[in-house]
């Protein structure tokens, strides 16, 4: 690894695409897997202030951005997420990776924790969207609201979409509650691209999720500490605080609070990585 504190690129090759990624900081790697339609560059303010205690390793997602598809329109499992997370951080260490998954990062997370034992030592889970992880009745229902926003942004577009996936994850839209001085990220084509991705084929491999929450509990001796985590401000109704919930419940470990609410890793950068830090220390103390 470099011991340089700017940021480098890379790609790596993986079945059926080419991964974008990028590497700032010098210390134990810490891959970082973004919500929703993020890409590497989404924690531009949460990274640096990262990069002098760890190897912050950020990418963009199969068919986000710069990561090129064999087959642009194929959709992807999260087993194979999973897999490209296994890859990636074969590809920046030997050792034991940590890792914070966001959102959607979080349910990829689990699955590479899973599917690769001993590849990552801890797994900060910030509000993974995993319906799977709650009760029957319950999981029916957001799953109903999944299928609901992709009905949605089929027939009326991104701009009816967004309040919707806004209401269903808890997260605030306007913004008031964030940390000033943020980098600014506007919808730009990129983004627009990611977001039909994001709500086209990744909703469907969350609707499809194989997760089986009952071999969660076995993380620990198979040698991933599993983090659960949800934002201080995140509502108390909204199923992405209830996963985490539930994900705490069937590891054993207190869900920890950070910094903002769903999105809080881009909200409020500073709090959230001086928390982080914590946590981590906590956990491979």
């Amino acid at each position: 690894m470099s011991s340089t504190m700017y940021a480098t690129h890379g790609k790596v090759s993986v079945a059926g695409a080419e991964l974008h990624y990028q590497v700032q900081g010098t210390g134990p790697v810490l891959l970082v897997s973004q919500s929703g339609e993020g890409d590497a560059d989404r924690t531009v303010d949460l990274v640096p202030l990262l990069a002098d205690a760890y190897t912050v390793v950020t990418y963009d997602r199969r068919g986000l951005s710069r990561s090129r598809l064999d087959e642009p329109e194929r959709g992807a499992t999260l087993a194979e997420h999973a897999d490209d997370v296994a890859h990636l951080l074969a590809a920046v260490t030997d050792e034991p990776a940590l890792m914070l998954g966001c959102s959607f990062g979080a349910v990829v997370g689990l699955h590479a924790a899973l599917r690769h034992p001993g590849r990552i030592r801890t797994l900060v889970a910030h509000e993974p969207v995993a319906p799977c992880l709650l009760p029957a009745e319950e999981r029916r229902h957001h799953e109903r609201e999944l299928t609901g926003i992709q009905d949605l942004y089929r027939r009326e577009g991104l701009r009816a979409a967004l309040p919707e996936i806004a209401r269903v994850l808890g997260i605030d839209p306007s913004g008031k509650d964030a940390e000033p001085g943020l980098t600014p990220q506007p919808f730009d084509d990129r983004r627009v691209a990611n977001f039909d991705r994001f709500i086209r084929h990744e909703f469907s491999a969350l609707l499809d999720d194989t997760l089986e929450p009952a071999r969660l509990a076995g993380l620990a001796a198979a040698g991933t500490v599993v983090v659960p985590a949800a934002g201080l401000t995140t509502p108390p109704t909204v199923f992405d605080l209830r996963c985490a919930e539930a994900l705490a419940e069937l590891t054993g470990n207190a869900l920890r609070r950070l910094p903002g609410g769903h999105n809080g890793n881009t909200s409020h950068p500073r709090a959230y990585a001086a928390r982080l830090r914590d946590i981590l220390a906590d956990s491979v103390g």
